[in-house]
């Protein structure tokens, strides 16, 4: 599953093999976006990438997320179980970032 949309300016595209990301996951991202955006205003693009290794019998799933601002771009990313904990741990490592610049 894959799909672009601009969310208030922002072009968001989000990638997910093989996988089909739910409403209230796609809502989630949205959320985290809102949240980075207290810690810069200019954002340009954001790009999510949800994996899911079907080998692994833990850790299996991964998020991937890239934050396009002015200057370098901002890139987190985690492994889990949980797809709502992965977001939540991508987007504080973000801030994190971003609170450093």
């Amino acid at each position: 599953m894959n799909y672009t949309e601009h969310y208030e300016g922002i072009k968001l595209d989000v990638q997910a093999v093989d996988i089909e990301i739910s409403d209230a996951i796609q809502q989630s991202v949205r959320n985290s976006i809102d949240k980075i955006r207290r810690h810069i205003k200019k954002i340009d693009s954001v790009d999510v990438y949800f994996k899911e290794e079907a080998s692994q019998s833990t850790n299996s799933k991964s998020v991937r997320m890239r934050v396009g601002i002015p200057g370098n771009d901002v890139f987190a990313q985690d492994e889990g179980d949980n797809w709502y904990e992965l977001l939540k741990n991508v987007e504080e490592k973000l801030k994190r970032q971003l609170e450093k610049r």
